[in-house]
């Protein structure tokens, strides 16, 4: 989780096996295989063992894929040294639907995240301040806590019957940190009526929550990661890499639609809405990110792809004031880097900027600098060190752009 600008951020029973887990926010299990590309295309970079690595010819089969309707069990914990001040159905008000009404237009429809939420606390055997809960908890103090709220609610949910689980604590308990919300994986799973738990999301977020806190947290489940920089003494911008642009970058961002690669990784782009440019000057006609299937058709171009390394390519798409972009101050053609060995947090994706002499939004951009990074209609831009050449030459009447797209 992260925050706006500089600030410190605010992400903030029987028959259980418990092992070692890590404190990673989510973790590659199993590497791609080492090919050119696959049926992706050859656009498509190779997925490598990097943390969440952008790499998509194949999925990585140890995380669910959002493709089809998915249950997510919401789990609601309270502790005995502070009796609550809200109900389990207030909470989970906090977080649906609006999250899975996120998801239901980021997939065109093609994915449902249904959410079970229990509608009565669930006590954890010790005081919320016996776990030390903070954003980079003791391995330790968080494997007790989940080995406590797991034996605690199994009496009362039957783990089996779902994909996602969302362990949420008391926001009100005096040991609860919100900056340690984060989703927790197991180097090897906990076991719970009968069924493998590989991860879990632990939310720790104050009443009201951040906005789209969930959905962030959320994509890391599905694999997506870390679009945002963590400063090493944790004092500087998180925002540096994609700015507004991506919720897994920031939650507050005015255009947290997922990015036209993510779509393509979670396939909920078709392969002909994905065009690979190579070998010489391509016209397109690129539809809105967040444009409905309703306005623009199933077939309309979503992406434009040039490759520029064995794990490197430029990633091009349209972004309008649609859908969960709605709130977005700058339209047009946006270009990102990506690369499949970067690791989650890292850097994986980065916005190239087409007018870094400028910002846009002022206080309302989490990263003012890169919410005018998009190609406007009538402009040219070549994208540095690569020598992606871009024009955007116009815009049509249903609100799509004309793009001259010719590689180096």
């Amino acid at each position: 989780m992260l925050t706006r600008g500089g600030e410190w951020p605010r992400l903030r029973t029987a028959g259980i096996l418990f092992t070692c887990l890590t404190a990673l926010a989510a973790t590659s299990l199993v590497a791609g295989p080492a090919i050119a590309h696959g049926t992706a295309g050859p656009c498509a970079l190779r997925r490598t063992p990097a943390h969440h690595s952008e790499g998509l010819d194949t999925w990585n089969a140890a995380y669910p894929r959002p493709s089809r309707a998915l249950d997510a069990v919401m789990v609601f914990l309270s502790f005995p040294d502070s009796p609550p001040r809200t109900t389990p159905d207030e909470l989970a008000e906090d977080y649906f639907p609006a999250t899975s009404e996120f998801f239901e237009r980021a997939s065109y429809g093609r994915f449902t995240l249904r959410p079970h939420p229990q509608h009565e606390w669930v006590e954890m055997p010790e005081d919320s301040m016996a776990y030390a809960i903070e954003r980079d908890w003791s391995p330790q103090r968080r494997a007790a806590y989940l080995r406590d709220a797991v034996a605690a609610a199994d009496p009362y949910v039957d783990f089996s019957a779902y994909d996602v689980v969302y362990f949420v604590a008391d926001p009100d308990a005096p040991g609860v940190n919100s900056d340690a919300t984060k989703v927790v994986n197991f180097d090897h799973p906990m076991h719970a009526d009968g069924t493998p738990i590989r991860r879990i999301v632990t939310v720790f977020e104050r009443h009201p929550p951040d906005r789209n806190v969930l959905a962030h947290e959320t994509g890391h489940v599905f694999d997506l990661p870390d679009l945002y920089h963590r400063p090493t003494d944790g004092k500087g911008d998180w925002d540096t890499h994609v700015g507004d642009w991506d919720v897994m970058g920031s939650q507050f961002g005015l255009a947290p639609e997922l990015f036209g690669w993510h779509k393509w990784k979670l396939g909920w782009l078709a392969p002909r809405q994905v065009v690979c440019v190579a070998g010489g000057p391509r016209r397109l006609t690129l539809d809105p990110l967040s444009a409905p299937p309703a306005r623009s058709g199933t077939t309309a171009t979503k992406l434009a792809v040039v490759r520029t390394g064995r794990g490197s390519a430029v990633a091009i798409e349209a972004r309008g004031a649609l859908g969960n972009d709605r709130a977005t101050c700058s339209e047009g053609v946006l270009a990102y880097r990506v690369r499949n060995e970067t690791a989650s947090g890292r850097g994986p994706i980065e916005v190239i900027d087409a007018h870094p002499d400028s910002a846009a939004c002022g206080n309302e951009s989490v990263y003012p600098p890169l919410a005018d990074a998009p190609v406007r209609v009538g402009e040219s831009f070549t994208v540095p060190e690569e020598g992606v050449r871009i024009e955007v030459e116009d815009r049509t009447a249903s609100g799509a752009w004309t793009v001259k797209i010719t590689p180096a």
